[in-house]
């Protein structure tokens, strides 16, 4: 069975957001946009220089006429990065989500930490959830404005 795999970012801009573990904030931003990010096997490098040129650039703050023509970077926003297994499921079959797309965590943390670090080196303001951790991520998404990248 041939296995198509891309690496995936849910988006949402937000008016806030935050992330907890064991009941501390660890990470929270103003406005800007959180990005769950989701690792498949074949990601690479180009993946992610795909990912983050997007969401550096896509327009999907309102300008002063209220159109979707403003940047995270425009807005001086910063961006909230989640690491999101779960979007590299598969639920077609069954009821059981297939995990099979998915990296290995070992492999997935490093390029989880080389989009945070690409991001940063944009120039935009980034914070992080914790990899492999169990969180609570709070956020007011404003619009609602939720848009899905695939790097292939």
């Amino acid at each position: 069975m041939l296995i198509l795999a891309y690496m995936i970012a849910l988006i949402q801009r937000v008016s806030k957001a935050d992330v907890q573990v064991n009941g501390k904030v660890i990470s929270e931003i103003k406005q800007g946009i959180v990005v769950f990010l989701g690792i498949e096997k074949e990601d690479s490098k180009k993946d992610i220089d795909y990912i983050v040129k997007k969401i550096v650039n896509l327009r999907i703050f309102e300008d002063a006429q209220g159109k979707m023509n403003l940047s995270v970077s425009d807005i001086k926003g910063e961006v909230l990065v989640v690491s999101e297994f779960t979007l590299a499921g598969d639920c077609r079959k069954g009821n059981r989500p297939s995990f099979d797309k998915a990296m290995p965590p070992e492999e997935a943390e490093k390029l989880y930490n080389d989009f945070i670090k690409s991001l940063k080196e944009k120039g935009i303001p980034v914070k992080e959830g914790i990899f492999r951790e169990f969180m609570h991520v709070c956020l007011i998404n404003e619009g609602p404005v939720t848009f899905i990248i695939n790097s292939r």
